[in-house]
């Protein structure tokens, strides 16, 4: 029998989180002879996300393929909520994410939380396996979990793809523990940002950052003048402690997440830009 769905999950190195999560898959409401589980195991490939999935979906036999993350939690019902929104016409279906946090979250949790507002992630999305088939699925060439799905869902507007949103489809998603300076590790991610600007010029200005992080460069132009003039590290000083200030605004002020922000303040905007010029470089764009 034809299964209606395939749930695919790419995972690596996280047996804990990906025995949670199958755990909830196999709780689904839906009849279980009605979806399929493919499980991916990225550390036997070592190529990313991207690749990944694309090794998933490609085995899958039902005409809708479901993603998921392994570090989440879907609900009973997300498969049967996802299922029910693919009236005639709709390609893709995203679902609703919840993040929980607590009361006074870190700063990387606040970050994180974001993917709760992101309109296209791969944690929570649905999408019709002919169509990923005619697209090519995901761009490999993202090997780090970063705008990957972004490209696909630019890939599916210029398509013309209907994508409809599902926010019955729920699917948890913790925030996983993260070391000391995990901020300053988030920065070599940047590069896919320029490979995504390449391929999606106009997208990538409408939806996700209208104009360069003249923020940052104005900070590393201060650190670099200061030792020709002086003045420049003051300045330096004022846009780090800004950049510290609003990273710390709503966030817990314990004094070891108050020293990581101190110290990540001052080196993320000079590694930002580092990777930013990597990626220019890589992809051959002119790109800030």
């Amino acid at each position: 029998m034809t299964p209606a769905v395939s749930v695919v999950v790419p995972t690596c190195g996280r047996p804990d989180l990906l025995r949670r999560c199958v755990a909830a898959l196999e709780a689904q409401s839906l009849a279980s002879d009605a979806y399929e589980i493919i499980v991916v195991d990225d550390t036997l490939t070592r190529r990313g996300p991207a690749a990944t999935r694309n090794i998933g979906w490609r085995r899958a036999r039902a005409p809708i393929v479901a993603f998921t993350d392994d570090d989440t939690v879907p609900d009973r019902d997300w498969l049967a909520r996802g299922l029910a929104a693919f009236a005639p016409g709709i390609d893709a279906v995203t679902g609703r994410i919840v993040m929980p946090l607590p009361e006074t979250p870190t700063d990387y949790e606040r970050n994180e939380q974001g993917l709760e507002r992101a309109e296209f992630v791969t944690a929570n999305l649905f999408v019709r396996r002919d169509l990923l088939m005619r697209l090519g699925g995901f761009d490999e060439r993202f090997r780090l979990p970063w705008r990957e799905d972004s490209d696909l869902h630019f890939r599916l507007l210029e398509a013309g793809s209907v994508i409809a949103r599902a926010p019955e489809a729920l699917v948890v998603h913790p925030v996983r523990p993260a070391p000391w300076g995990v901020s300053l590790r988030q920065q070599r991610k940047v590069m896919f940002d320029a490979l995504l600007f390449r391929k999606h010029r106009a997208l990538y200005r409408e939806r996700i950052r209208r104009a360069p992080r003249w923020d940052y460069y104005a900070v590393v132009v201060a650190l670099a003048a200061g030792p020709f003039w002086p003045p420049a590290f003051f300045i330096w000083a004022v846009l780090t402690a800004r950049f510290c200030v609003y990273r710390l605004r709503g966030t817990s002020k314990a004094p070891a997440h108050v020293a990581e922000m101190v110290i990540t303040s001052m080196l993320i905007p000079p590694l930002s830009v580092f990777w930013r010029l990597v990626g220019a470089l890589k992809y051959r764009i002119r790109f800030g």
